[in-house]
């Protein structure tokens, strides 16, 4: 079979300067997701202390549960909807055309949240959650492209490397949320009044999107991966061109002897054909990520107990809580959480994702969760809620191990694999629908869950089945994830995207060899 020169070329380029310039451009967007899942917590918490300083016992400064699950919701199901929107665009008009539209989206939004209209509580929040549900829909257009286009330009011995490293731009937004809200804090406190807090959650909130803003004109410069070009509109020349001009190539050494004929794509998406060939990767994809993200966005469940045994002291000598103080303290705990276990997941990912293969180290990663979960489920009432327990660090370091081994693990490589299965004419779309299901799963941990794991009615939740009930269904999902891993999930490690394609590109270039 023949094969496109300018294809085995992008496989076996050298790692050059323009890789690691599209790391940084890519990875803005999951950089300014991350800033705003994780700020978002918070900013939730300074808006109790800002609009429900007037209710009474243990209700006083806590966010309404109903709104709180709005606020994250509406962000969520606003991402959801971008992956198959902006996914199916990608694919349809090209990755380039949708991309700058998307971190626009992005910006826009980022800074339209922070100018939420009025300062009256019901105002501030309806049009909070609309902005966020816009800021969702960039967001989740973000994700299926910057791993499309890493995973196009990347050759296939260090692919996973590089598109881990976009994915791990999150770590880094996590730990830029937790530094603008320290510094952010700290100044108000100095220099004003918790009266004036109204306006530094909105500050927060406007700064995340600078970084994105900042690389708007380097996504524009970008051209289409040659790809897509190549594969999907069949412009082999246009796609050596656009090669020529970001890889230290020359375009004698990839264009073609003769022109090719255009041929049409044997089958359309979803057809019988789609689903016999790709049917059970877009299953495990989609199903590994709803799994995942169910446990991984469910671990806000651990952060009221780490605010219980670590943030005691908030209180200022009248008996009010300082505002700025106890974000400033939140924010601390985070950064640490940050820095020892959520980022070195990252790294640990993107040094051993092309040596040990994306299957054992997502089986590996859901395992090890599982552990976790049932270590502090099964003796949550027995052992970690009880007095002699309230200063246990083992608690702590068992959280971040969770947050280690989500991120060495199914949060990582079930971002990678959706980009690497696919023809290249369905795979952003492909990796939009398995990104949506992640993100159905992401509500039910942390709406659904968060609202189970109460036993007991208290702080506006209903009484649900409690927390260790909670924690050992969350184990069991990593096992269940574990399984489908192992019997579904294709190994992608040092393989060609065109080999990913299962017999397309065999067979249009066979088409073009019978003309």
């Amino acid at each position: 079979m023949a094969r496109l020169r300018v294809l085995s070329e992008l496989d076996t380029a050298r790692t050059q300067y323009y890789h690691f310039k599209a790391i940084i451009i890519a990875g803005m967007g999951l950089f300014t997701d991350a800033y705003d899942l994780f700020s978002i917590t918070l900013i939730i918490k300074m808006m109790g202390r800002i609009y429900y300083d007037h209710r009474k016992g243990d209700d006083r400064f806590q966010t309404p549960p109903v709104v709180t699950s709005a606020l994250v919701a509406a962000a969520l199901l606003g991402t959801a909807v971008g992956q198959l929107v902006f996914g199916r665009l990608g694919d349809l008009k090209g990755r380039l055309r949708v991309y700058g539209f998307a971190l626009l989206l992005m910006v826009f939004s980022s800074l339209a949240s922070a100018f939420s209209i009025c300062i009256r509580k019901t105002c501030v929040f309806v049009t909070l959650g609309f902005f966020r549900f816009m800021l969702g829909l960039g967001i989740g257009g973000d994700y299926p492209l910057s791993s499309t286009i890493m995973s196009e330009f990347a050759n296939k011995r260090t692919r996973g490397s590089f598109i881990a490293a976009v994915f791990s731009m999150q770590g880094f937004g996590i730990l830029a949320s937790s530094t603008v809200t320290v510094v952010v804090c700290s100044i108000f406190r100095a220099a004003s009044k918790s009266s004036e807090a109204d306006v530094a959650w909105r500050l927060i909130l406007m700064l995340g999107s600078v970084p994105a803003a900042m690389t708007y004109y380097w996504r524009m410069m970008m051209p289409e991966t040659a790809r897509y070009t190549a594969l999907v509109e069949h412009n082999v020349m246009q796609a050596a061109k656009d090669m020529e001009k970001v890889l230290d190539v020359r375009l004698s050494m990839i264009a073609e002897d003769s022109p090719l004929p255009p041929i049409p794509h044997p089958y359309p998406l979803f057809s019988r054909e789609f689903f016999r060939r790709h049917g059970r990767d877009l299953f495990a994809s989609s199903s590994t990520w709803f799994l995942v993200d169910i446990v991984f966005y469910s671990q806000v469940l651990f952060q009221s107990e780490i605010y219980k045994r670590y943030l005691d002291q908030n209180e200022n000598e009248n008996g009010n809580v300082d505002v700025y103080k106890e974000a400033i303290h939140v924010a601390w705990i985070q950064a640490v959480i940050t820095v020892c276990s959520t980022i070195p997941g990252y790294f640990f990912s993107v040094y051993f994702i092309d040596r040990w293969g994306r299957v054992k180290i997502q089986m590996m990663g859901f395992f090890f969760m599982a552990l976790i979960f049932f270590i502090i489920g099964i003796p949550y009432y027995t052992f970690w809620t009880t007095e002699e327990n309230e200063e246990n660090k083992w608690f702590m370091v068992l959280y971040g191990l969770a947050f280690f081994f989500a991120n060495f693990g199914p949060n990582t490589t079930t971002f990678i694999v959706p980009a690497e299965l696919f023809p290249a004419r369905f795979r952003s779309t492909c990796h939009g629908i398995s990104g949506a299901a992640g993100k159905v799963g992401a509500m039910i941990g942390s709406v659904g869950f968060l609202w189970a794991s109460h036993h007991k009615k208290e702080y506006g939740y209903s009484k649900g089945i409690g927390m260790q009930v909670t924690l050992i269904i969350l184990g069991g999902v990593c096992l269940l994830g574990m399984l489908i891993t192992y019997f579904f999930t294709t190994e992608t490690m040092g393989r060609s995207l065109e080999e990913n394609e299962v017999g397309d590109v065999t067979d249009e270039v066979e088409e073009r060899d019978n003309l």
